[in-house]
């Protein structure tokens, strides 16, 4: 049997991490500035992580939802506290699309409606509603295709505002800083009045956090550098730093049903204790702290360098142009600089490293990015 290729792969085979730095099965050391898509957090093979993860498997891996978990107390309570949320409700599960599908789904059972509004270039995920809420023809298949889902242009608050005054829109699921979609930002106007908006006519307003959340762009959640407040946050990626986990904090608005939404792996043991372990590195390394002073100094000296165009975004969640396509440039990090960064569109470089990068790290990156760039041909 063979694998079903769904991915365009790189001649590369990764098989250890450490921090920000990854090794190939040659030996080779490769400076990871793209986390694989954002979901290292606290870096590769953390010792306290390592040990977390192992002694929980070492005890109990998995048992049912059927049962209490207290791990999942402890990190409801936890998460609550860090993020500023504690008046919330968790609910876990396995990933950012479970994570949306089940905060549209919760928007809807709540308000009875059907429709959702959706950013255009947003991404939310690959399973059914998910995937529909996601602006891109190519992977929506004609099962997905219900015409639940309107999608409007990133910031332009009045045409938001018209669809909400027809009164029938469940939900607006909003990333405010777009990751596949080339890094762009909500501004704060445009949020702020989204939000009064979604209040005024009874829709909920759902924060996709599952790229921007999570400390990446110097705040816990990427939603806080607005001043909104959100129904309901989505989250996964860096919250277990690669073992599968998402999340939705619930408003206290939100009344749960017994059998409404549900699980097999989520919030399993040992997805548990390794997104604890995260919370306990994030806290006694302030990474979040590191996050903003290293990013705003990468997204200063790249905004320096005049090959590249729109430099945007918060902490170390960055995107700019190129002239050339994006992938070349890439593939020329990979190979000949020994650099991993990630893409978004065909001119978009997109940069998304563990928050614990140091500006030594950076300023490695820079160094080779700027010999690429001028040697260009």
């Amino acid at each position: 049997m063979n694998l079903f290729p769904v991915y365009p792969l790189f001649d590369v085979n990764i098989v250890r991490g450490k921090g920000c730095h990854v090794w190939d099965d040659q030996g080779q050391e490769y400076l990871d500035l793209y986390g694989g898509h954002a979901v290292i957090s606290i870096g590769h093979a953390h010792p306290h992580y390592i040990n977390k993860v192992s002694e929980q498997v070492a005890r109990l891996g998995f048992y049912s939802n059927s049962v209490v978990n207290n791990l999942q107390e402890q990190l409801a309570l936890r998460l609550g506290k860090v993020c500023g949320y504690d008046d919330y409700q968790l609910f876990l599960i396995n990933s950012g699309a479970e994570a949306n599908e089940n905060a549209l789904k919760l928007a809807s059972f709540k308000t009875g409606r059907t429709r959702i509004l959706s950013a255009q270039k947003a991404f939310h995920g690959r399973t059914s509603l998910a995937v529909e809420a996601t602006d891109n023809p190519k992977i929506i298949a004609p099962i997905n295709q219900n015409g639940h889902v309107t999608y409007l242009p990133l910031n332009d608050l009045p045409a938001w505002e018209a669809e909400l005054q027809k009164g029938d829109v469940a939900a607006v699921i909003l990333e405010c800083i777009q990751g596949v979609g080339g890094i762009r930002l909500a501004t704060e106007t445009f949020a702020q009045g989204l939000a009064k908006a979604c209040k005024q006519h009874g829709t909920v307003l759902i924060c996709d956090e599952i790229q921007c959340g999570y400390g990446r762009t110097g705040r816990f959640f990427a939603h806080q550098w607005l001043g909104i407040r959100p129904d309901l946050i989505t989250c996964a990626k860096g919250i277990a730093n690669g073992l599968p986990m998402g999340a939705v904090l619930i408003s206290p608005d939100f009344e749960a049903v017994y059998g409404q939404l549900g699980t097999t792996f989520g919030g399993n043991h040992l997805a548990c204790a390794a997104a604890l372990a995260v919370l306990d590195v994030m806290e006694e390394e302030r990474l979040v702290d590191n996050t903003a002073a290293v990013g705003d100094y990468l997204l200063q000296q790249l905004k320096a360098i005049p090959q590249l165009h729109d430099v945007r975004g918060r902490g170390l969640m960055i995107g700019f142009d190129i002239d050339q396509p994006a992938a070349d440039l890439r593939k020329h990090l990979i190979f000949e600089k020994h650099i991993f960064t990630g893409g978004a569109g065909q001119h978009t470089v997109r940069l998304l490293p563990p928050l614990c990068l140091s500006q030594t790290e950076a300023d490695q990156f820079l160094a080779a990015l700027k010999d690429e760039v001028n040697n260009e041909k």
